[in-house]
C-alpha cells in the first residue's frame, strides 16, 4: 500500500489542477477505496492517444486501490457536449450512441484493468428523470452562471446562438456525480466548468463534494494544437504498431518530453535521467525510440513493438536519419496538396514530373510507409517525415 505522500506524488503527476487538494488528503486519510469517476461521451467511435491521458490517470488510481467508474454518456451523448464549440451540435441518435459505446468498451481495456473497472451508462438514471426533475435541476443555477463558461460567453458576446438544451449538458454531467456518489472526478482542462458543476450539485444533494482533477490536453503530432481526429494530428490506439511507432518518431523533441510526462508509464525519475542523458550528448532520437516502443507495446505487444522499431530502423537506413534533416512548414490549404507537389515544394525533387516518377518507382515514403498513389492528397494539420530515395529526408509540418 502506498503512503499518502506516495499516492499524492502519483496523483499530482501531469495534473493541471487538484481542487481541492486538502479535501483529497482528508479523503485519502479515510483509508477506503475512493469512487473515481470519468465520463466519456460516445460521440465518435474511436479513442486516440489524447484520451489516454485521462485513462492513464485512472489506471494509476486503480493501481492505488481505488474504485474506477468509467462512465459512458449514452444519455448526455444525445445532447452533445458544447465544450469548446462555437456552434450548436447536432444530437446523436440512441442507435449511434450505443454503437459508439460498444467500440469504447473494447478499447479502454488496453489501459484499464477490466477486472477492476465498472463500466456505467448514465441512461441508467437519466432515462428516469421526469420533466419536473429536469426543471428542478435547471432551477439550481442561473443563466448568468452558465454564461460564465468561456465558450458560452464567447458565443453570447458574438451573438451566436446558444440553444437552451445546451445549458442542460453541464447540469446533467454534474448530476451524474450525484447519482454515482463520486469522490473524485477526472477531466480535461476544457471540462473544468462541468466538473465544478458536479461539486455544486452534490452539495445541493447533501453529499460531500467531489475532488476535481483536471489534466492537460495532449498536443498532437504538430506539437501545437490539441490531438484531434478532425485535425488529423492524432495516433489512434487501434492503429498498427508500425503506425504508432512511426508517428511517435515524427514529433518534435520538445513535444516528446511532454508526451513522456502525460502518456508514458515511466517514473519521473527515469524521465529526468533521460533528459540529463540528452543534455550530455545522447541523441534525442534514441530516447524517442523508447517512447515509441512503450506505446506500441501497450496497445499491441512487446514483440510487435520490437518489430516496429526494427522495421522503422530498416526503412530509415539503420537509424541513420540525418541529424541535419531540414524542417519545413508548408501551407496545403483546405483542399490539401498532391504528394508530388509537396515533394517538389520542399526541395526533394527538381520538378513535379520527377516527383511523380519517384512515386511510381516506389521511392517515396511518408512516416516510413511506401506511397504508390501519385494522386495522394496530403491534408490536415500535422507533421510528417518525408523520404525520397535512400538519402533525402525532410520533416514537414502541414498547415
Amino acid at each position: 500500500m502506498a503512503t499518502i505522500e506516495e499516492a499524492l506524488s502519483i496523483i499530482r503527476r501531469g495534473a493541471e489542477e487538484i481542487l481541492l487538494e486538502e479535501e483529497l488528503i482528508a479523503k485519502l486519510k479515510e483509508g477506503r477505496p475512493l469512487r473515481v469517476k470519468a465520463g466519456f461521451d460516445p460521440t465518435a467511435p474511436d479513442l486516440h492517444l489524447g484520451h489516454t491521458v485521462l485513462l492513464n490517470k485512472m489506471r494509476q488510481l486503480q493501481d492505488l486501490g481505488h474504485e474506477i467508474m468509467f462512465l459512458i454518456g449514452d444519455f448526455t451523448g444525445m445532447i452533445g457536449d458544447p465544450s469548446g464549440k462555437n456552434e450548436t451540435r447536432p444530437p446523436l441518435t440512441r442507435e449511434q450512441v450505443n454503437e459508439n459505446a460498444l467500440t469504447y468498451q473494447k478499447q479502454v481495456f488496453k489501459v484499464l484493468d477490466p477486472g477492476k473497472t465498472r463500466i456505467m451508462f448514465n441512461s441508467q438514471w437519466g432515462d428516469k428523470l421526469s420533466a419536473v426533475d429536469l426543471i428542478k435541476l435547471a432551477a439550481t443555477h442561473t443563466v448568468a452562471r452558465m454564461l460564465e463558461r468561456d465558450d458560452f460567453h464567447k458565443r453570447f458576446t458574438s451573438e451566436q446562438p446558444i440553444a437552451i438544451h445546451e445549458f442542460l449538458y453541464p447540469l446533467l454531467q454534474g448530476y451524474d456525480s450525484v447519482a454515482m456518489q463520486a469522490d473524485i472526478e477526472l477531466g480535461g482542462t476544457d471540462q473544468k466548468f462541468n466538473l465544478l458543476m458536479g461539486r455544486e450539485l452534490q452539495k445541493h444533494a447533501g453529499q460531500k463534494p467531489q475532488i476535481i482533477i483536471t489534466l492537460p490536453l495532449l498536443p498532437g503530432l504538430d506539437g501545437i494544437k490539441k490531438m484531434s481526429k478532425s485535425l488529423g494530428n492524432y495516433i489512434g490506439i487501434d492503429e498498427s504498431a508500425d503506425q504508432i511507432f512511426g508517428k511517435v518518431m515524427s514529433i518534435s523533441d520538445e513535444t516528446m518530453w511532454l508526451w513522456f510526462e502525460l502518456v508514458s508509464f515511466r517514473s519521473m525519475d527515469e524521465i529526468k535521467k533521460l533528459r540529463d542523458d540528452v543534455n550530455n550528448g545522447m541523441n534525442p532520437r534514441d530516447v524517442k525510440f523508447l517512447l515509441g516502443e512503450e506505446l506500441a507495446a501497450r496497445f499491441h505487444s512487446p514483440e510487435a513493438a520490437r518489430q516496429a522499431r526494427e522495421s522503422f530502423i530498416a526503412q530509415f537506413q539503420k537509424g541513420q536519419m540525418p541529424d541535419d534533416m531540414p524542417e519545413i512548414t508548408i501551407s496545403v490549404g483546405s483542399n490539401g496538396m498532391p504528394i508530388a507537389n509537396l515533394i517538389k515544394n520542399v526541395g526533394l525533387s527538381d520538378s513535379t514530373s520527377e516527383a511523380i516518377r519517384l512515386v511510381q518507382q516506389g521511392a517515396v515514403r511518408v512516416d516510413g510507409e511506401k506511397i504508390s498513389d501519385r494522386n495522394l492528397l496530403l491534408q490536415g494539420k500535422k507533421t510528417i517525415i518525408l523520404q525520397v530515395g535512400k538519402r533525402r529526408f525532410a520533416k514537414v509540418t502541414l498547415e
